[in-house]
């Protein structure tokens, strides 16, 4: 059965921040385990509660997006390593039974107006086997053409922009 989703996105609220931890683990439990296994995924919602939320909010610029007045997704950009020309992308996770429907594309597109990004020439993410081709989609390649898994399994991914260019 189809329904229409009909999405608000706004900054993240101190009050969001239980809700995004579940999301985050959520996705952690049901996307990301069959590429991680248990132990990883059980240590990532471990260190994804609702302090850490909070704590990682008070350094990006994080945004939700409400469907019904439920938290559907979220996702976050801060400048890499204080610099002034690259930013990084982060925590940009979408409720499981909603993949596939633009959703994590609407969180992209806004983090992609973010002054974060707007000032950055290069933009790095780090993405999971799961998510990488989600990523390649939007325009992001892996770091230095190399296709390759860190300590942590994730893609290295950037993009470049030239200052003032709109995406």
């Amino acid at each position: 059965m189809y329904r229409e989703i009909k999405l608000v996105v706004r900054r993240f609220r101190e009050a969001d921040a239980q809700e995004v931890s579940n999301l985050m683990c959520r996705n952690f439990r049901e996307v990301n385990i069959k590429d991680y296994g248990v132990e990883t995924v059980e240590e990532l919602c471990a260190s994804h509660h609702a302090e850490w939320v909070k704590e990682t909010a008070q350094n990006v610029h994080m945004y939700v997006a409400l469907n019904e007045e439920k938290i559907a997704a979220c996702g976050s950009i801060s400048s890499f390593n204080g610099s002034l020309e690259e930013s990084y992308l982060m925590t940009v996770f979408v409720l499981p039974q909603l993949h596939g429907l633009g959703i994590g594309r609407r969180i992209i597109e806004v983090l992609e107006q973010d002054e974060y990004f707007l000032r950055a020439k290069r933009i790095e993410l780090s993405a999971s086997i799961t998510a990488y081709e989600f990523y390649r989609k939007l325009g992001y390649d892996f770091k230095d053409g190399k296709k390759e898994l860190d300590a942590d399994r994730l893609y290295h991914m950037e993009k470049f922009r030239k200052i003032g260019e709109t995406i």
